[in-house]
């Protein structure tokens, strides 16, 4: 009888600053538990089309150097695996043992039912934020330097992207997908009941050091400014009240608008946060959604193109490439500096949140 806790992989989604660095880290305090922070192999599943490209390994390391984040030797991996159930799968083990094995990543949002086919043993973890909350961390860590999230639209992304992430979700649990759903604002105010679920969902014993990031492994988590409270040892929120608001009226004026929209949808029951709003409070109308959704499409339709461009384009082309929007960095930063700068301009364009 094959073991349940080590069935198949673990995917931990959430729009980007949801809270998913913080639940990745907290779950693999868990001893039978290792999931890798972000691997992305498959948003670069057009290498393994046809035949697959036999430099697979290379261009996923150049993409967003997951293998040298967690410490996985190249060299133990065939670079003639199949397709990319066979590859993600071989790597997960390689860096996961026995453990339950997959991945944390927020870049999969509106791919679970793709991940859900190519992966038919899947289970996932869905966590859940204010919208609002989520644009306001977006923007501040556009503002402390953080090359992603200063990308056009990233906001926009977020917002439509949510409702995305709900209709995912929703046609795995239609298929009887094992789906279990949490709340950024409750794992923060009570971590060990959150967690003591999480555990009950994945068939382990709940440990009581889940609770705590005294002691976490956050070696594959990126050194950026952003990432400082998954760093730290206290488990908390920035959006606290009193804090200047970030948000420009527009923006929180269009993400009320949506959530009392999504709240009429779902009578009241989903977003969970915030409580829901009044029920006269405006909505968007048929003329903005059909906008958003078309500026939401565009930017996603780039956010493919960019996979495609590292999975067919030349690789020496690609490192010039780097390396040219580097220079301006090197230039212009100070000595301490300079690994910072010429990181965020070498990349990006890849998927880091």
């Amino acid at each position: 009888m094959v073991n349940e806790k080590i069935r198949g992989p673990l995917f931990v989604v959430g729009m980007w600053r949801s809270g998913t660095s913080l639940l990745y880290t907290l779950l693999n305090k868990h001893p039978e538990i290792a999931l890798m922070y972000e691997a992305d192999l498959a948003l670069l599943r057009s290498l393994f089309r046809s035949s697959g490209k036999p430099d697979w390994l290379e261009r996923w390391e150049f993409w967003n150097s997951a293998l040298s984040r967690h410490g996985i030797d190249r060299r133990a991996i065939p670079s003639n695996a199949a397709d990319l159930p066979t590859a993600a799968a071989i790597v997960w083990k390689q860096y996961a043992g026995e453990a339950i094995c997959g991945e944390k990543s927020p870049n999969y949002y509106d791919s679970l039912q793709t991940l859900a086919k190519e992966f038919p043993d899947a289970r996932f973890i869905v966590i859940w934020r204010n919208p609002a909350d989520i644009c306001r961390s977006i923007i501040r860590a556009a503002q402390s330097g953080s090359s992603f999230f200063s990308k056009r639209g990233i906001t926009h992304r977020a917002l439509i992207g949510m409702r995305r992430l709900r209709g995912e979700c929703d046609a795995l649990l239609f298929r009887g997908v094992p789906v279990h759903q949490i709340r950024y604002e409750e794992m923060i105010k009570d971590p060990a009941r959150v967690l003591r679920g999480v555990c009950a969902f994945l068939g382990v014993p709940f440990d009581p050091q889940m609770a705590s990031l005294d002691g976490a492994d956050r070696s594959a988590i990126y050194e950026e400014d952003h990432h400082a409270g998954v760093k730290s040892t206290a488990i908390h929120s920035k959006n606290g009240k009193g804090r200047e608001e970030i948000l420009p009226p527009a923006l929180k004026n269009k993400i009320e608008r949506y959530v009392a929209y999504w709240q009429r949808e779902f009578d009241g029951a989903w977003p969970p946060y915030p409580h829901q709003l009044a029920a006269s409070h405006p909505r968007p109308g048929a003329l903005e959604r059909g906008s958003d959704e078309i500026s939401f499409r565009g930017w996603r339709a780039f956010d493919r193109f960019t996979s495609l461009v590292y999975c067919y384009a030349p690789i020496l082309l690609l490192r010039r490439y780097r390396s040219a929007k580097a220079k301006p960095a090197r230039i212009e930063a100070a000595p301490r500096e300079l690994s910072k700068k010429a990181a965020a301009a070498l990349s990006e364009i890849s998927p880091r949140s």
